[in-house]
């Protein structure tokens, strides 16, 4: 356990370094539109992986392949964990049940209610007890609601939202939101963190916070982490592994340094131009 934490978020049996997801010739299109093109890739365990291009270059269009939002019209997802599974083949409520957590770019939060209801609904995929005993709040019902606090007050501490816990969160600024988005997400105890656009928005006090947070959840807990950002300066601080995709093609594979280097990416998307 670190930092006091009653509960470790990450609950993966696979060791630091170990490929986790894997992407396979993945074909997305719409209609007569390629969103995403022979898109192969590889996540390790406990890596932060960002995943950067222009805007339409399909970047969010993977993650809602990963998490089951959409269907490639070809290809492979897998994710492990306890054993090998086909993410292609199930729906996005199986897939967070496996530990795929995912915020998104524009926040999808209730608004009027509590930060701590709030992360309360980022529980339900773990509740096991009964209409019976829920209802009258005993036995397996009682130690589930005790369980699920301890890991919220974890998690609102991690996050520094004790102040806010009670406020509608329609009330909070857009990056106290942003922060109670992560928080839901950290409730489900994922293994692997989808992130799109977690900064976006934000001044730069609130994106070195969320930095920060991220780094403790990656760091601290060995969560796995896939992010996309447009701030280079937060993508080359905080990644192990860029993935870059232009037009729906993958164009860069590497460190953050290999990345930085690569012809294709800077004449692509980093605003450079070639000699």
């Amino acid at each position: 356990m670190t930092r006091g934490f009653t509960h470790q978020l990450n609950t993966s049996p696979l060791q630091p370094g170990e490929p986790q997801l894997k992407v396979e010739d993945v074909y997305l299109s719409f209609g007569g539109v390629q969103a995403l093109t022979e898109i192969s890739l590889e996540i390790n365990q406990s890596a932060i992986t960002a995943i950067i291009g222009p805007n339409g270059a399909g970047k969010t269009s993977l993650l809602n392949c990963v998490s089951g939002l959409y269907h490639p019209n070809s290809g492979r997802i897998s994710f492990r964990n306890d054993g090998e599974h086909i993410l292609t083949q199930m729906k996005p409520h199986q897939i967070a049940k496996l530990g795929i957590a995912r915020s998104f770019q524009n926040i999808e939060l209730f608004k009027h209610m509590t930060v701590l209801d709030n992360l309360m609904l980022g529980r339900h995929l773990h509740l096991r007890s009964g209409l019976f005993s829920g209802g009258i709040f005993w036995g397996r019902a009682q130690k589930e609601e005790i369980t699920n606090r301890q890991l919220l007050e974890d998690i609102i501490d991690l996050l520094e939202i004790e102040a806010i816990r009670k406020q509608k969160v329609g009330t909070l600024s857009y990056g106290l939101q942003k922060r109670v988005e992560l928080g839901r997400a950290l409730a489900i105890q994922p293994s692997l963190l989808v992130l799109d656009e977690p900064m976006a928005g934000m001044n730069s006090e609130e994106k070195e916070d969320m930095a920060r947070f991220i780094l403790d959840v990656n760091e601290d807990h060995g969560v796995t982490v896939i992010i996309i950002e447009h701030d280079m300066g937060v993508v080359m601080d905080i990644s192990d592994h860029v993935v870059v995709l232009n037009f729906g093609l993958k164009i860069g594979d590497g460190t953050p340094d290999e990345v930085q280097r690569n012809p294709e990416v800077i004449q692509a998307y980093l605003g450079e131009d070639l000699p």
